[in-house]
């Protein structure tokens, strides 16, 4: 009797947490990368100059493209920038995508990304975090070339809904070109080699478009070039949602390439990540 009456009384023994329990409940991840895409978003409030790129960089575009080659290209200035605009939102987007390989290498070399290893969360939460964190950067790039294109002159040529969904189709697709850089990001040694390997692919892949001049007036090794280049179906899309043209074949073209560079680049990141950390 007695030893059952002391185990009666004996104090209620609390399992202490585990640090890995909070990763393991439902919607955990999701919570995870949301908080750490907030503490992106405070770094870029902190530091607005990190922006420069995405405000400045399309209105320098603009300016270059429209002003100098212009009246050369197409004989009119104001016909020439109704068919860039759409095609330089894409490539200013692209180019935004970048910078998330650089910030993300330099929180590895700084030893941020050993602290999350110690705290309860998901391994691939950071990764996730800081893409989300970017999407913002592509909303204000739009936003600002939207602006300045329209206090030059441009003019949407279809209709707003048709123009909004050319940038979520846009937005989507840096998106999954941003994993891209965020394996560049977890495989070189320093933010200045990823900032130069992430160029050196974004360049053939924006450049080597129809951004700047119709694709038949192009050499024809070139022609294949654009061809199978997903960065030129992306901004055929967005030309044609935008401004009017073909929109079916280009749109289902940009969401194959933006599904199938996610289901492969991603897993990538993710795994290239968890072997560095």
């Amino acid at each position: 009797m007695s030893t059952a009456t002391h185990a009666a009384r004996a104090p209620r023994q609390t399992r202490t947490p585990v640090a890995g329990d909070d990763r393991k409940r439902p919607f955990g991840l999701f919570r995870h990368s949301l908080a750490l895409a907030h503490r992106s978003l405070i770094k870029t409030v902190r530091t607005p100059e990190q922006l420069l790129d995405v405000t400045l960089q399309p209105i320098i575009f603009v300016l270059i493209f429209v002003y100098l080659l212009g009246g050369a290209i197409s004989g009119s200035q104001h016909a020439y920038l109704q068919f860039l605009l759409p095609a330089i939102m894409v490539q200013t987007v692209l180019f935004a995508s970048a910078a998330t390989g650089v910030s993300l290498n330099t929180d590895i070399e700084k030893g941020v990304f050993d602290r999350f290893r110690s705290l309860p969360i998901a391994r691939s939460a950071p990764l996730i975090g800081s893409v989300l964190g970017d999407l913002v950067r592509f909303v204000v790039s739009i936003l600002v070339l939207f602006g300045f294109g329209y206090a030059i002159g441009f003019r949407i040529g279809t209709d707003p809904l048709s123009t909004l969904a050319a940038c979520l189709l846009t937005i989507a697709f840096a998106f999954a070109v941003t994993w891209v850089g965020v394996l560049i990001g977890v495989l070189m040694r320093s933010p200045g080699a990823v900032q130069g390997t992430a160029f050196l692919i974004m360049f053939p892949l924006t450049f080597g478009t129809n951004m700047m001049v119709p694709t038949d007036t192009l050499p024809g090794w070139l022609q294949w070039w654009v061809k199978v280049n997903p960065v030129a179906d992306v901004m055929a899309a967005a030309r044609g949602l935008v401004v009017g043209g073909p929109v079916a074949g280009p749109v289902t073209r940009s969401l194959i390439w933006t599904v199938a560079i996610i289901a492969v680049f991603a897993p990538l990141a993710v795994r290239a990540y968890r072997r560095r950390a």
